[in-house]
């Protein structure tokens, strides 16, 4: 059985003054470190269903990720910061160091923080909205263990995500 090990979150966050929604998962699998990018892990859908949603290509590298996001007006970040973890399990985790959200909150008009999964939701209720104040909406998540959602089933659930983006001021 793996060791559990203390990470500290090797990626920064992604926003500009244009973001007008977060979306946060909540921790960043090895995969992900391994890019230095936000669901990195080829099974993971969240790429899928975000292409879906906005009818473009898929994304290929992390610059075309990266500049889809922004361009969608999307940040992404993840609620904990650092923690003690095996893998990529979620249920392993412990020790938690949430990241402080307030950078991204001052900086752009977010209409809406999004969460992926309840994992996420978990840790953000704990640490993060005590905080900022601010609830989270709950997506399903992107991740390959949630088999019980299909691609169709995401997209449409996710569909919130870009209607909040895109909705005039």
């Amino acid at each position: 059985m793996a060791e559990s090990r203390h990470i500290l979150h090797p990626i920064p966050p992604l926003y500009t003054p244009e973001s007008r929604v977060l979306v946060l998962g909540s921790f960043p699998s090895p995969k992900s470190r391994e890019a230095m990018f936000f669901y990195g892990h080829p099974q993971n859908r969240f790429w899928r269903v975000v292409s879906r949603l906005y009818e473009e290509p898929f994304p290929e590298t992390v610059e075309e990720r990266r500049m889809f996001l922004l361009r969608h007006r999307i940040a992404a970040w993840d609620v904990i910061g650092a923690c003690d973890i095996v893998g990529a399990s979620d249920s392993s985790i412990r020790n938690v160091t949430p990241n402080d959200l307030r950078p991204i909150l001052d900086a752009a008009p977010i209409r809406a923080v999004f969460v992926n999964g309840k994992t996420a939701e978990k840790y953000y209720h704990k640490y993060t909205e005590p905080v900022t104040g601010r609830p989270a909406v709950c997506l399903p998540s992107t991740s390959p263990a949630n088999a019980a959602w299909s691609l169709d089933r995401l997209t449409q659930a996710w569909r919130i995500l870009k209607d909040t983006a895109e909705r005039p001021v």
